[in-house]
């Protein structure tokens, strides 16, 4: 479900976007994925309740993907985890851009798999 929040400045708009722009520090950053979107929300949680939502948002979806990532390199010693790890890299750029881009216009993002460790 969908929620919309009313009134956003563009500044809270733009921090919850970040939560989700921050995984890309993955790409640089060992655990980056997951530190990226920890510091943002835990910058702005108490400021923006957007930035809270999102933040948990993106958090949960990184934790998942890392969790995945972990068990498609363990399955690659028998060659089938070498595709999920190609499906899971895919995924995760698809689905976080579709969060940056719902966040900017100041919708929340719910990641459609993702296991919801914090609350």
């Amino acid at each position: 479900m969908e929620k919309i929040f009313s009134s956003k400045t563009t500044d809270e708009r733009n921090w919850g976007m970040y939560c989700h722009l921050a995984s890309f520090a993955g790409l640089i950053v060992p655990f980056g994925n997951l530190l990226g979107p920890l510091i943002v929300w835990l910058i702005k949680k108490d400021e923006y309740a957007f930035v809270e939502q999102e933040g948990k948002e993106s958090l949960n979806f990184q934790i998942t993907v890392s969790i995945a990532t972990l068990i498609a390199g363990l399955l690659s010693v028998v060659l089938i985890g070498i595709p999920l790890l190609i499906a899971i890299i895919i995924l995760d750029f698809v689905f976080v851009i579709k969060a940056i881009m719902a966040a900017n216009d100041g919708r929340s993002y719910q990641y459609p798999f993702n296991l919801r460790l914090i609350k």
